[in-house]
């Protein structure tokens, strides 16, 4: 173990994946440091990155390594049973992630659609809730989630909250909604306040504001509809 961990500290700190990842990201890494993470040690006469690139030369492409068998696998100098039984598990977690699709919940079709279907999950709230319902181009919902809980005057209630789950969907658009618990959704001033410092940020970051709907009890409001989007 001693010199399995000595040749690994001959890789320069600057030049190790796991620090490279973490400060520039995945997609800056080669493909044998990507692999490199994997492994995580490399055999008593090499290194982990003298390992990840002896694999790679055994395969054509990365197509050719993701047929191998585990007895391929294991027919490299340094790769065991267990490193090749992770090299499957992450080459078959790789293909399937490639094969997701992003999961939908229904499309908005209109203003009464949206407000309907705020308006069943919310009123009856017992604290305010701010949620932000995100959609594509087609106005599918591709994820709805609750931002924070309580007034909209309050410091908690700030556009990056919103905006950085948008940029993480890839959202086109979003819906804006909140309750009050008291069952009256004419709009405060705080609430006018935060609607247009919201479609200002849309404005800004190219993600439109639909809408934003105030849900009472027995009814709801629309904020477009009110004028202010």
């Amino acid at each position: 173990m001693v010199q399995e961990t000595n040749l690994l500290m001959e890789v320069p700190k600057a030049s190790r994946p796991r620090e490279r990842l973490d400060q520039f990201g995945e997609k800056a890494l080669a493909t044998h440091e990507l692999l490199a993470i994997i492994l995580r040690t490399g055999p008593r006469d090499s290194n982990v990155m003298q390992l990840a690139l002896r694999v790679l030369n055994e395969f054509e492409d990365l197509h050719s390594l993701k047929m191998a068998s585990l007895e391929e696998l294991t027919s490299i100098h340094g790769i065991g049973r267990t490193k090749a039984i992770e090299i499957k598990a992450c080459v078959e977690l790789g293909v399937r992630v490639a094969n997701a699709t992003q999961l939908k919940s229904g499309t908005i079709t209109s203003t009464q659609s949206a407000g309907t279907l705020l308006q069943k999950e919310m009123r009856d709230l017992q604290q305010e809730h701010v949620v932000a319902v995100y959609l594509n181009t087609k106005n599918e919902i591709i994820k709805k989630k609750t931002i924070f809980i309580g007034s909209l005057n309050s410091s908690v209630a700030h556009p990056r909250e919103i905006f950085r789950e948008a940029v993480r969907f890839a959202a086109a658009r979003i819906i804006l909604a909140h309750n009050h618990p008291s069952g009256n959704p004419d709009p405060s001033e705080a609430d006018l306040v935060f609607t247009r410092r919201m479609v200002e940020c849309g404005e800004m970051m190219g993600i439109e504001i639909l809408d934003h709907f105030i849900i009472g009890v027995d009814d709801y409001l629309s904020l477009r509809e009110y004028g202010i989007i």
